[in-house]
């Protein structure tokens, strides 16, 4: 269960920075200073600021999945057995688990969770459908949707 986070005050220097650090999570201070019009002994302050806040998260470099063999990307809904406490945190201690999923929510409507799940090919996904995700006892259904194609991806927030 996600808590409530505090909104952390954001000055327009600030903004800049993520707006940066969003495109170019390795820059260094002295690049993110001249890009923010800053000092890179400001612009250090503001990024460990920013980190301790909460607002800044972990430095990553993203893979493109198809390069690594995982170039189908299927969105499947997904219903659970029963909503106890106990059925949900069992499905989503196994959801965690599994490297294939990528992105796990859950949803209000007809169906309880929503997952992006990457897969060599529709093989590859049937194994993990069929002899994974409907065999853990929590799932009751799932109805897979396979994207044909990738019109836009971003891992960058608006900042405004």
């Amino acid at each position: 269960m996600q808590r409530k986070k505090h909104l952390h005050r954001i000055d327009a220097i600030d903004r800049r920075i993520l707006a940066e650090l969003q495109i170019d999570g390795g820059l260094s201070h002295a690049d993110l200073a001249e890009r923010v019009g800053a000092s890179a002994a400001s612009c250090w302050r503001r990024v460990k600021a920013l980190e301790a806040a909460g607002v800044l998260q972990a430095t990553v470099r993203l893979v493109d999945p198809a390069a690594v063999g995982r170039g189908v990307n299927v969105l499947c809904n997904l219903r659970v057995r029963s909503h106890t406490r106990e059925v949900r945190a069992s499905f989503e201690a196994f959801v965690r688990s599994r490297p294939e999923i990528l992105d796990c929510y859950s949803m209000s409507g007809d169906w309880d969770y929503l997952l992006r799940v990457v897969a060599a090919d529709v093989a590859d996904y049937e194994r993990f459908l069929m002899g994974t995700l409907l065999e853990h006892p929590s799932v009751g259904a799932a109805s897979s949707h396979f994207a044909l194609a990738q019109v836009k991806h971003t891992t960058a927030i608006p900042i405004g």
